[in-house]
Order: C-alpha cells, then sequence, then structure tokens
C-alpha cells in the first residue's frame, strides 16, 4: 500500500473510530439516564409506600381507638342496665309501701270494744308492721332508700314542689311537708318527693 492510500485509509478509519467513540459516549450517557430515572422511580416508590404505610397506621390506631370507646360505652351501658334493672318493679312497688303507712297510720282499736278485741288489734298492728318491715328491708337490700325531706332545702333534683306555704323567713325555701315520699335507686331518683315548701 502506498502512503496515500494509507492516508485516506487512516482518515476514514479515524472518523469510525471517533463515531465508535461517540457512540459509546452516548450509550453511556443513555445507561446513566436511565439509572437516574430508575433511582427517581424507585424514590417515588418509595416515599408513595411510606405515605401509603403511614395512612394505613393512622386508620389503624382510630379504628382501635374507636372499638375501645365502643367497648367502654356499653360495658357502662350493661352495668347502668344491671344497676338499675329492677326500676319499673320498684317503682310498681312503691304505692304498696304508702298503702302500708297510711294504713298502719290510721288504724284505730276499733277491735278493742269486743271481747278479746284488744288482743287482736295488737295482733293486726304487728302483722302490719312485720309486713312493713319486711318490705323495707327488701327496698334496702336492693339499694332502694326514701329522700329525706324533714328539715331540708328544697333541691329540685329530688323534690317536687305541690304547693308553698307562708312560713316565715327562717323556713324559706325548705321543705315543710312532704305529701308523698320520694325514693332513690342508688343515686338515680326513681320518685320525687312530693312537698310543700316554705316561702
Amino acid at each position: 500500500m502506498s502512503k496515500k492510500e494509507h492516508k485516506v485509509n487512516d482518515e476514514m478509519s479515524r472518523p469510525q473510530s471517533e463515531l465508535k467513540e461517540e457512540k459509546e459516549v452516548e450509550a453511556q450517557k443513555c445507561e446513566e439516564a436511565a439509572e437516574s430515572e430508575g433511582k427517581e422511580t424507585e424514590t417515588d416508590e418509595v416515599e408513595n409506600l411510606k405515605a401509603r404505610i403511614a395512612e394505613l397506621e393512622d386508620k389503624n390506631l382510630r379504628m382501635m381507638a374507636e372499638f375501645d370507646n365502643y367497648r367502654r360505652r356499653t360495658n357502662k351501658e350493661k352495668l347502668e342496665l344491671m344497676a338499675t334493672a329492677g326500676e319499673r318493679i320498684f317503682k310498681d312497688m312503691l304505692p304498696l309501701v304508702d298503702d302500708f303507712e297510711r294504713g298502719i297510720a290510721n288504724l284505730t282499736p276499733t277491735l278493742s270494744s269486743r271481747e278479746g278485741g284488744e288482743a287482736q288489734y295488737e295482733a293486726v298492728v304487728n302483722g302490719m308492721n312485720l309486713i312493713y318491715q319486711k318490705f323495707l328491708s327488701f327496698l334496702d337490700k336492693n339499694d332502694v332508700h326514701p329522700i329525706e325531706t324533714e328539715d331540708a332545702d328544697f333541691n329540685t333534683d329530688e323534690h317536687e314542689a305541690v304547693t308553698t306555704f307562708a312560713a316565715g323567713e327562717d323556713k324559706k325555701g325548705k321543705v315543710i311537708d312532704c305529701t308523698q315520699k320520694g325514693y332513690k335507686l342508688g343515686d338515680k331518683v326513681i320518685r320525687f318527693a312530693k312537698v310543700v315548701v316554705g316561702e
């Protein structure tokens, strides 16, 4: 080969090698771009997954708190229901207690005028007192107690004013008389005391 031909071949081969280098550089740039895009998409995916995990953890925490509140509320309702389960029964029994109190207060010794009447009268009074005390004992065992009204301040949470009566400054706002006893089942009023209030 002559020098001239060799020179031409060099020139032709040179651009091809440069072209080859350029292609390699471009391929390397493309690979780097793809890697950086992959890293960005991976980073985006990781961030999305972290956000989703945080959202699910928050949702789980809220559901657990809601369930805990539900459990507490239902337990409280059950306890209240058990505590006041017999409220209606006790309310229905209160007129019987009232009748016994009226009966005992109005017993007169009419039987004593007959022969052996004094003993019969005592037996009737003792029998009524015995039954009355059993009623009171039963109510007490079940946490039913009368509301105190004697010399008490008028309290709208426990008393129902039937009427007012002019009674002087020392009795103003006080209960003067009780026309019907009130009762509580535990701390809950099941019947308000009907009272006369001083003004």
